[in-house]
């Protein structure tokens, strides 16, 4: 006799924790999304900042060059 009321009972439950488990898997998707985004942002940002390091190298490598052939032409 009491059963259907305590299936009725655990269905609803059911309901509520599967509403509950969509919601974060909904939540988890969105904030992978976003740290994706961010990461080929920094992966760009880090290939800039490579790139412009290697060239501030040659520059003071150059410049370097440039002194010491000066300073042995003195």
């Amino acid at each position: 006799m009491n059963t259907q009321p305590n299936q009725s009972l655990e269905l609803k439950e059911l309901e509520e924790k599967l509403d509950l488990l969509i919601e974060q898997y909904h939540a988890l998707k969105n904030e992978n999304h976003s740290l994706k985004i961010k990461q080929e942002a920094l992966v760009k940002e880090k290939a800039k900042l490579i790139e412009k390091t290697t060239q501030a190298r040659i520059r003071v490598e150059a410049m370097i060059s440039r002194l010491k052939a000066m300073e042995h032409g003195s």
